[in-house]
Order: C-alpha cells, then structure tokens, then sequence
C-alpha cells in the first residue's frame, strides 16, 4: 500500500476527508519548532512564580530577570503547548475588537485616546523585544488588509479609519474594490482598508526565542508541572506541584484561554472560546503568485470572521477561524469550515492539498477587554486577550512584570478598569457555540 495523501481543499470543504487521510493534527508552527520539555528540578524558593507558558508568561519572566528576579514558570503540558504556538502569528495594535466611536461612547473620549494610542505601542513593544534579544522568528512589518464583506461595511471602515487616525495618530488608506486585485488575487469583497504598521511573525520561533532567552537567563521553566494549589503565606505564596512546592514573593497568572479555577475570581472572568487554523501545502507558483501579491495579512468584516496569511518563505496559506460546535479536534470534519472559507475566496486552489490542522483556546472577557492587575489576595495576572493576544500578551507580560518589582514604568492605560464577571458564567460558557451559529447565521442574512 502506497502512503496516504492529505486531503485536498476541496475534499476537506465538501466532507469527502476521510478520517485516514494524512491530515497532521497539530500546529504547522511546530515544524520548524518542535514542542520539548526537558526535566527540571524545582527549587524550593523563588522571587516569582509564573503559571503558564504562553507570550505573557515568558514576557514577563524576560523582564523579571532582566530585573534581577529569580523566576520559575510553570506549564501544565509541554511548554508552548497552548494558544501561544496555536495562533496564525497576526500581529495588530491590539484594538480591533471596537470601532473609535464605539469605544468613545463606552470609555469617553480621553479614556479611548489612551486605550487606542497604548494598543500602537504594544506593536511597537514587541518589535523593539524582536529586535532587541535578536530572536529570528521572520518578525515583519507587512501590513494588514481587513476586506470588506459587504458594501457598507467598506463604508463604515473608511470612517472608522478616520477616527482613528484623529484619535490615536495611526495611519492607514483605503483600497476601493476596483484597486483590490492589487491587495489580494480575489474578487468577492468589496474593497477594504490597509493598517501599513501591522506585522507578522512566526509564532513557534518566537515563543522559542523566548524561551531561550529566560534559560539563559537563568529562569527555569518547568512542563509537565500545574499549580495544584496557591496558598497564602508571611511573606508571599506557596505554589503547590506534582514535583515540588514553591515558596515565592508573588505569583502570576498567565493561562488566558487556559485558565482554570485554581483563583476562582479569575477562573469566572474568563470564558474559552475554541480558534481552529488550517495549513496548505505549496501552491504551486504560477497559481501562487497572484493570490496575496502585497505579502500582507488578511482578516474580513464578518462577526465570525476569518483570517489568513503565507507562510513565512514558503508557498503555503495559514487560514483561520473561530470553532464553535467542536466536532472531535482530530478529525477532519472540525476544519470543513475553514477550507470551505477559503475556497470562497480562492476557488482556483480546490486541488492544493491541506496538510495541517489543528485548534486552540482564546480567553474572552465579559467587555472584551484585557486585564491585568492583583487580585484581592495579592496574586497578580495578565489574561483576555479575545483573540488579538500577539502583542498584548507580550505586553501585557511586561508590564504586569513591571508592576511586580514596584516600577512606575507598568502603569498602563488598562490598570484602573474594571474586571467584570460573567453573569451564570457556566452557562455563559456552554453558550459559546449557540452564540456563534448565531453570529454566523446574521453574517449570511445581514442581520
């Protein structure tokens, strides 16, 4: 018998994968950097203890220890196993989330104006980091086109670019539909708006980069080693493990999507929400050419919306998009969607095989706003990203990091918001794909 093939885009959209196809169910990112957990020895004391492995938690064990702070970061799995690694490697300001008016009328004005111009330098922030510790992870300023699913939207965005522009100093340009096949070899949007300043990278080099920097360092990260319990102690905490306990000053939570119950306050102010993307093989280069001349990344005006990219140096397309009523994650009829999606939008590439599927966790707050700060008994965080956690994570881990060792330099624009919870939060988590189909359904009639 001949080694099985992995399906093709078009037998993925049309459910015709049969489950032996050579679908790999794990992030392409791993490829160039595999996932690994090396034995560690816990010690029995340090400054900080991290609890999670993800961009804030490396973010901020980089800072500590540039600080001075002794750190341990602890990981459930392997490190890197969860959204960190999972993601599409999109890199915004941060702030798509609301349009400028929309977050005026929630904030008021001088609020929004601090929130929109903090979001441009948590892209910057991760830039300087890239730059600065010299991690290769293909780290560039692309650009990203957000297209237009419908003609008002094209409207609403040109407006809203405006706004933006006024309030926050950020630059950006519109491509009308008749210009669009210079943006993107397709022609079922209506035109959309390019934000020059957004960037790219490689999230598995990246994380990878971070942790090698902590190592050498000297921080310790541990996989394999959940906090089972955090406990208060004179002075500090003491972090319980299934190889050890930790006596430290403080402790971080940074889980986002993977944060559970072990701070229960924290555990009701986040609800998961399931991401899947789906990797290509090469395209061959005369169809491949024509498909994103401007090597940007993509993402459309949909309220389920998708989003997409090449693959840094190679002829592959990484697409994107929520999950909601999660079929089994190893299984190609969890991913039908996304070759559907995307051959909506390149219907020329039906016969490229799709090699590479898999799923993460993004953490959604109650306002849809990230978080960081202390909780009432004193453990710190930095979590909810909804699903622009590139450059917030890291920055939101440097700056919690800051917070930490008494420095004036982590005051944000975020510190004096309120954390809310979500009402019924289990239900509110059991509501998730009901929502969704919801949201899809109004994308579809226009509601």
């Amino acid at each position: 018998m001949g080694e099985r093939a992995p399906p093709t885009a078009s037998e993925l959209a049309g459910g015709r994968a049969a489950l032996s196809a050579a679908l790999i169910y794990k992030p392409y990112w791993w490829e160039a950097a595999p996932r690994r957990s090396e034995p560690v020895t816990l010690p029995a004391e340090a400054d900080v203890v991290i609890v999670g492995s993800g961009f804030t938690g490396l973010s901020a064990a980089l800072t500590l220890l540039r600080r001075g702070r002794s750190v341990v970061v602890l990981e459930r799995g392997v490190p890197g196993f969860g959204a960190s690694t999972r993601n599409g490697g999109q890199i915004g300001s941060g702030n798509q989330k609301f349009r400028v008016k929309r977050l005026v009328a929630l904030r008021g004005r001088s609020k929004a104006e601090a929130l929109l111009r903090e979001g441009v330098r948590m892209l910057d922030y991760i830039a300087e980091l890239v730059s600065t510790e010299k991690i290769d992870c293909h780290f560039t300023r692309c650009g990203r086109l957000r297209a237009a699913v419908r003609p008002e939207h094209y409207e609403a965005m040109a407006r809203d670019m405006d706004d933006l522009r006024e309030i926050a100093g950020v630059e950006s340009f519109m491509v009308p539909r008749a210009e669009q096949r210079n943006e993107i070899g397709s022609d079922v949007f209506f035109g959309g708006s390019v934000l020059p300043g957004d960037a790219s990278l490689h999230p598995g080099l990246y994380h990878a980069g971070l942790m090698q920097r902590i190592e050498d360092a000297g921080g310790r990260i541990a996989g394999n080693a959940p906090a089972e319990a955090i406990s208060a102690r004179r002075p500090g905490f003491s972090v319980k493990t299934p190889l050890g306990e930790i006596k430290c000053r403080d402790v971080l939570i940074a889980t986002n999507g993977y944060t559970d119950g072990i701070v229960p306050e924290l555990g009701r102010r986040i609800v998961p929400i399931g991401s899947g993307l789906i990797a290509t093989g090469e395209i061959p280069e005369a169809m491949f050419s024509g498909l994103l001349p401007k090597n940007r990344v993509y993402g459309n005006t949909n309220r389920v919306f998708y989003y997409f990219r090449v693959a840094p140096g190679e002829r592959r397309l990484i697409w994107g998009g929520r999950v909601g009523r999660r079929a089994d994650s190893a299984s190609p009829g969890a991913f039908r969607h996304l070759a559907r999606d995307m051959l909506h939008v390149f219907p020329g590439i039906t016969d490229v095989p799709v090699t590479h599927a898999w799923d993460g966790l993004i953490g959604y707050t109650y306002d849809e706003v990230p978080h960081l700060g202390r909780t009432a008994a004193g453990v710190h965080y930095a979590i909810g990203y909804c699903g622009t956690g590139v450059s917030r994570a890291t920055y939101f881990g440097h700056k919690i990091a800051l917070q930490i060792v008494g420095s004036s330099e982590g005051r944000t624009a975020f510190d004096d918001l309120a954390f809310p919870s979500f009402p019924a939060h289990p239900i509110a988590k059991r509501a998730v794909p009901v929502v969704e189909t919801w949201y899809r359904l109004r994308d579809v009639t226009n509601l």
